[in-house]
């Protein structure tokens, strides 16, 4: 299966510069459930750049109807 990279960066919302699976979501997914963590694309804007990507920041987003 081909990698959509540039199709996949026109809704990339990580804002970690460095990050070299930016558009590359099968990298990134597998990269974050290893560290038990969702990737930026399930936090809206301002969760997101809190880089607390855990679990329970999802969970307390939800609660708070965030998401």
């Amino acid at each position: 299966m081909e990698c959509k990279i540039d199709r996949n960066m026109d809704w990339c919302n990580c804002t970690y510069e460095p990050c070299p699976r930016k558009g590359l979501c099968c990298e990134c997914l597998h990269y974050h459930l290893r560290q038990k963590q969702l990737p930026a694309c399930c936090f809206p804007p301002d969760a997101e750049r809190t880089y607390d990507r855990s679990f329970g920041h999802f969970v307390r987003l939800y609660n708070q109807g965030k998401l």
